[in-house]
């Protein structure tokens, strides 16, 4: 009913109490209020890391499957989940609508300009607990992480090769 009163505007009524982020729908509030409360509670059954919806671990278990049924018109990129290729379009025409207010730089996902911002500022707030080693995003600390503990949990298909990142895996195949 909400959809239909809203129109097109894309208007988002359903704001989170804790941090004013809105939504189009009061289901994607509920999925955006577990990660306040840190519930995770869709396990991945290949490697047990923790989603807040099933459609996000949908998509993560594609890391595991190499599987990417999304493709760009353009170039032939495959993607694993759906926002991906309208991003990747971007790069594709140069299109550069998210910019940085304190030096003018362009990038093509919203969520860019604010994580952009460390560089400016220096801040550098997830720590390793093991070493003390600082970073700027927490998937960086992740990362990090893997050093101390030797997981490598992306593994070629083809040769059975394993590594940190998943990027590291896409590269080599």
């Amino acid at each position: 009913m909400s959809k239909h009163q809203r129109g097109d505007t894309g208007e988002r009524l359903w704001k989170c109490a804790d941090c004013g982020k809105g939504f189009l729908y009061p289901s994607q509030l509920e999925t955006h209020q577990q990660n306040h409360i840190g519930a995770k509670p869709f396990t991945c059954s290949d490697c047990g890391k923790g989603f807040t919806s099933p459609s996000r671990l949908l998509i993560h278990q594609r890391i595991h499957t190499g599987e990417r049924p999304l493709t760009c018109s353009v170039c032939g990129k495959g993607f694993a989940d759906l926002n991906s290729p309208l991003i990747h379009q971007r790069v594709n025409s140069g299109e550069r609508p998210f910019i940085c207010f304190q030096c003018g730089k362009g990038f093509t996902c919203s969520s860019n300009p604010p994580r952009h911002q460390s560089i400016h500022t220096g801040e550098k707030p997830f720590t390793c607990s093991k070493c003390g080693k600082a970073f700027t995003r927490s998937s960086y600390l992740l990362e990090h992480q893997q050093v101390h503990v030797g997981e490598r949990p992306f593994t070629s298909s083809e040769c059975g090769k394993a590594f940190t990142q998943s990027s590291k895996l896409l590269t080599h195949q």
